[in-house]
């Protein structure tokens, strides 16, 4: 995909963020504070102050929403449903250096709450993905025990695991056991 450093980044925030949802086959990944200040840092989010039980259960809502757009059925669906997730964000376009990295555009309110920092962000990202049409790129994991999201970054769009090291290797050898078997 040739998409700018900063959409990638945003584009593997929110597929991490909707990976911590029990929506996708495990545990929650944000289950308290202590696990959202270290997706905050993973993920290098710049700007957040000290977090608060609110600012958790705002994300929670906010990874809910990314999740719905990554599940929509139809490329409709996700728009209507980023858009919605957009109109309840500030969106403040701004030329930013932060942290040793070069200069690239924040899209979040500079008072923006760590949600609205993320939907901003991450959303901008995703209209970016959509408007290109590479909606069809927004993937859920085909092994059967694994709803994980992904972005297909691949040149042909024919990754169809959340990783080939885990679920691809999986089904690549119980596919390689039932032909031994058969």
């Amino acid at each position: 995909m040739p998409f700018g450093h900063d959409m990638v980044y945003s584009l593997a925030t929110v597929v991490e963020l909707v990976n911590t949802s029990p929506s996708t086959g495990g545990d929650d990944g944000l289950a308290d504070l202590a696990e959202l200040q270290s997706f905050v840092e993973s993920r290098q989010v710049s700007g957040i102050g000290t977090l608060t039980p609110r600012d958790l259960g705002q994300v929670r809502m906010v990874r809910e929403a990314f999740h719905r757009v990554f599940t929509a059925s139809d490329l409709p669906t996700a728009v209507r449903l980023l858009n919605a997730l957009l109109s309840e964000t500030r969106i403040t376009p701004r030329l930013t250096e932060h942290d040793g990295h070069p200069l690239h555009v924040h899209y979040f309110a500079p008072d923006a709450t760590l949600a609205e920092h993320l939907a901003a962000d991450c959303g901008v990202a995703l209209s970016h993905l959509l408007v290109d049409g590479e909606w069809e790129r927004l993937r859920t994991c085909s092994a059967p025990d694994c709803d994980k999201v992904f972005v297909d970054e691949s040149r042909n769009r024919s990754r169809v695991y959340c990783d080939s090291r885990t679920c691809g290797n999986r089904m690549h050898v119980a596919a390689y056991r039932a032909r031994r078997r058969a």
